[in-house]
């Protein structure tokens, strides 16, 4: 069972949803189920989820050769959260950074990105704003690392079209990124909701 109590970085709007909720109620079955759930991005209806996946590669050839995929770092503070970072900058087998990319869509990046792309305070208010489950998602990922800092970076998609997104070729004007740093107030909600997770793991651990 203990296999599948863990809370991952994809975990961390619905643990911060209201108790209540559908997709709270789901983090808890799927946390004592004991069932390792499986994903394959690739092959997902959901447009945005496969064409978010095969963008992931065609980023990657963007970045240096230090970067790596599905980085895996666990907590030593609390074990029962562990992050999976998209892109992570290894420096002489130390983790230094990352980068945490989401896509939005065309009409999206140039309405609400693209006005503020110089300016890194206004793209964090409008990321607090538009979309709190992202800033969540790596506040719980600086937390495990121990990072002061990453990058949450927004790119463009122009369609979800498979064929053409294996083939796109990724420029710099298509893409943000935003410097992101630890928010202790945030990781201690994060942490505060959390407890009773890490709880339920210990127990059923020892």
């Amino acid at each position: 069972m203990t296999e599948t109590m863990y809370i991952g970085s994809g975990d961390v709007h619905a643990l911060m949803s209201g108790k209540n909720t559908k997709s709270h109620i789901a983090l808890m079955q799927r946390f004592v189920s004991g069932i390792k759930p499986y994903y394959n991005a690739f092959a997902s209806p959901i447009d945005a989820l496969r064409t978010g996946a095969i963008l992931e590669n065609r980023y990657l050839l963007t970045l240096p050769d230090n970067y790596f995929t599905q980085y895996v770092v666990r907590s030593d503070e609390m074990n029962v959260f562990k992050c999976s970072l998209d892109f992570a900058c290894i420096d002489k087998g130390k983790l230094t950074d990352f980068d945490e990319l989401k896509t939005l869509y065309l009409s999206d990046y140039l309405d609400f990105i693209e006005p503020i792309k110089h300016d890194n305070k206004a793209l964090i208010e409008y990321v607090k704003k538009k979309h709190k489950a992202y800033y969540y998602q790596v506040q719980e990922q600086l937390f495990c690392t121990h990072l002061k800092s990453c990058n949450l970076v927004f790119l463009s998609v122009t369609t979800y079209d498979d064929e053409a997104n294996w083939h796109r070729n990724i420029l710099p004007n298509e893409y943000c990124k935003i410097r992101i740093t630890r928010d202790e107030q945030a990781i201690a909600e994060i942490k505060r909701r959390g407890q009773i997770f890490q709880q339920i793991k210990d127990f059923y651990s020892n």
